[in-house]
């Protein structure tokens, strides 16, 4: 086991020099930004040149580099945030109750917090960079008898609270958004490229959520803006000018010019802070290149088999899958070292720690696959008998039974004998504890009760006979064997006599009163529409959460494929043929799972993308990306073994469906 110093190497060495490395970028791309809004705010069509000189004195002035690193810590929270809250397996909300825990958890409340604070900063260096009527909070008026007295710029105020109104919903839409969630291209390209790419992206992201936010904030301002206007009265000893129309009202809003700054503030704000993320993004996520196997012992937790056995962090998971993937259809030299012996010994290690992983987590893929197709397809009612459901699949018999454990089997049972075994106090399946009712319940009808008690030995119920007209004889004097020739009835054996069991204790009357209560407070709560939308399961959310880490599974697919691929002609010493069968299972059980799944409603229906947010929504489609990886990679080792893959040692129905990759036809 790795200590934990060795598993944290890659967060010191890598990650954190590759998100000081974005925010460097993201603070000297800052200035071209500054000017850019300077301009727009500052251009006049009847003076170019008389714009030009006063934007450049400000950009040097004193309140405009006080300004600038104001800007720059503000870019260095953000960047840190970023570092801090990431993640390469986004948090699907099934439901509009999980988002709203979410968006109501004390770390993302504190979050929003700093984000409406930052948005007070950015809005402040934006009402001082564009000056006019915005650049203080405060300015001399005079009263009607004629004394001085400061007086409330209630335009500098509403900028202010715009970029705190800004910042707060950035906040709310990172959370709804998966604006956290860091994917990973397929098409490797460098940096810069990828930056020139995405940049007009974010500029039309940033500019739309700012018009958004802006019209938010205007209709929030008009009904509830002199709550902040008279508490800041109050605090600073500042008076409201009456000659000044107030902006809290329809005629005070509609300042074109107005409209105009807030927007420009707000689309600044964004784009600033986009263009930190997806430097961000960019940088974490560049290809990382792993060692094989390494000559000192000391370097060896940094290793590619070892470092594909970590849990924690993801990241590094991530890279190293991506790495594997990578070197398995690009350097054959590299290849080599995993088709390597050990020495001294002669044991294929890094391809056994490679393959072990891989197969492993597509195992685990299909289990979790399985087990939600049994869930959805009982939906809460025991499953009938039927040979699908009570034959043992082939995955059993076959050997991945190491990798898989077997699927359950689910048998109908009588109501008489469900209801026997909750009141025999022996333990229940999960689909007939659901719905065995109470017995003792004041609710419970008396059929129900004669249905499930206990029944007498010489009861024609009695037995494994259920015909109300065959009735079990009492013994007979005579000897068994008698019996038995006579009647031509084998000898009942003694395992078939029923042991007997002891009575469970009563429960009490309180817990019958609670339960009661609890079940009707659960109907009472079904019957609101506002509870059920709140509660009810989204269409697609539980499919997408179901494969939100799939691009570690894609990953995995394509490196063991392409390896075996290889291996037809670079492996000199088999190290492969002795897992092929094993990797043809779990592929192929894999595929029957993932087939089954795209049958379930809203499983195959492929979401729409959205452009107007920076939320990555590429883990919307990666159950497609692995359904299409899947058969690819089943087709790359059937193309190129051919007939070979007859002598594989596999079940009768995985060789069913492996002839069909091999004549073409799935």
């Amino acid at each position: 086991m790795l200590s934990t110093e060795q598993s944290c190497w890659f967060i010191r060495k890598v990650i954190c020099w590759r998100a000081a490395a974005s925010i460097a970028w993201a603070v000297l791309l800052l200035p071209p930004i500054t000017l850019v809004f300077v301009v727009i705010s500052k251009f006049s069509f009847l003076h170019p040149i008389q714009t030009i000189s006063e934007c450049l004195y400000l950009l040097t002035s004193a309140s405009g580099i006080f300004s600038f690193i104001l800007l720059c810590g503000v870019i260095l929270i953000v960047g840190f945030l970023h570092l801090e809250y990431y993640t390469v397996i986004p948090t699907i909300a099934c439901s509009k109750i999980a988002l709203l825990g979410q968006l109501l958890h004390p770390q993302q409340l504190i979050n929003s917090l700093v984000h409406c604070f930052m948005g007070v900063i950015v809005a402040w260096c934006c009402a001082v960079t564009m000056g006019f009527r915005y650049k203080t909070l405060g300015y001399p008026c005079t009263q009607s008898d004629g004394h001085p007295q400061m007086c409330l710029n209630e335009y500098h105020l509403i900028l202010l609270l715009a970029g705190a109104f800004v910042g707060f919903c950035h906040s709310l839409l990172g959370v709804i958004y998966n604006m956290n969630y860091v994917s990973f291209h397929t098409v490797q390209q460098y940096k810069y490229l990828r930056f020139k790419r995405s940049l007009p992206l974010v500029v039309k992201c940033s500019a739309t959520q700012a018009l958004y936010s802006v019209r938010n904030f205007i209709v929030v301002y008009l009904f509830l803006g002199y709550i902040p206007r008279t508490w800041i009265c109050k605090t600073l000893n500042l008076h409201l000018d009456s000659s000044v129309h107030p902006l809290d009202s329809i005629a005070g809003l509609l300042d074109l010019s107005l409209l105009y700054h807030l927007w420009s503030s707000a689309t600044f704000l964004l784009l600033t802070w986009n263009i930190t993320l997806l430097l961000f993004r960019i940088f974490v996520t560049e290809v990382y290149s792993f060692p094989v196997q390494s000559s000192f012992t000391e370097d060896s937790h940094q290793c590619l088999p070892k470092v594909l056995t970590e849990k924690q962090p993801m990241i590094l998971k991530f890279l190293a899958l991506q790495d594997l993937a990578l070197l398995s259809q690009h350097s054959p030299s590299r290849r080599c070292e995993v088709f390597s012996l050990s020495q001294p010994g002669g044991h294929p290690h890094n391809w056994n720690a490679i393959s072990k992983e891989c197969l492993s987590l597509l195992t685990d893929l299909t289990q979790r696959l399985v087990a939600y197709h049994d869930t959805v397809a009982t939906n809460g009612r025991a499953k009938s008998l039927s040979s699908g459901s009570e034959r043992k699949t082939s995955s059993e018999t076959s050997g991945t039974e190491d990798l898989m454990s077997p699927r359950p089997v689910f048998l109908m049972k009588t109501p008489a004998s469900v209801f026997a075994r909750s009141v025999a106090g022996t333990p229940q399946s999960p689909l007939t504890s659901l719905f065995t009712p109470d017995l003792d319940s004041p609710f419970a009808s008396p059929a129900l009760r004669r249905l499930a008690a206990p029944v007498e030995q010489c009861s024609p119920w009695y037995g494994t006979v259920q015909s109300p007209h065959i009735m079990r004889r009492a013994p007979k004097l005579w000897s068994t064997s008698t019996d038995s020739q006579v009647n031509g009835s084998p000898t009942p054996s003694p395992a078939s006599v029923p042991s007997p069991k002891q009575e469970p204790s009563k429960p009490s009357f309180l817990a019958q009163f609670l339960q009661n209560r609890k079940e009707q407070v659960k109907n009472f709560l079904a019957k609101r529409v506002l509870i059920m939308y709140l509660f009810n399961k989204l269409p697609e959310a539980s499919s997408q959460a179901l494969f939100a880490d799939s691009q570690a599974h894609i990953w995995a697919l394509e490196g063991l494929s392409y390896l075996v691929q290889a291996s037809f002609s670079e492996d000199q010493f088999g190290v492969v043929q002795t897992t092929l069968p094993s990797i043809l299972s779990c592929m192929l059980v894999l595929q029957e799972a993932v087939d089954r799944h795209f049958k379930l409603p809203h499983a195959s229906s492929k979401p729409v993308r959205s452009t107007s947010s920076m939320g990555d929504s590429t883990y919307k489609t990666l159950r497609f990306a692995l359904r299409a990886t899947l058969k690819t990679a089943i087709y790359r080792i059937a193309t190129t073994f051919g007939d070979h893959l007859n002598a594989v040692q596999i079940s009768a129905e995985h060789r069913k469906r492996l002839q069909q990759f091999l004549e073409y036809k799935e």
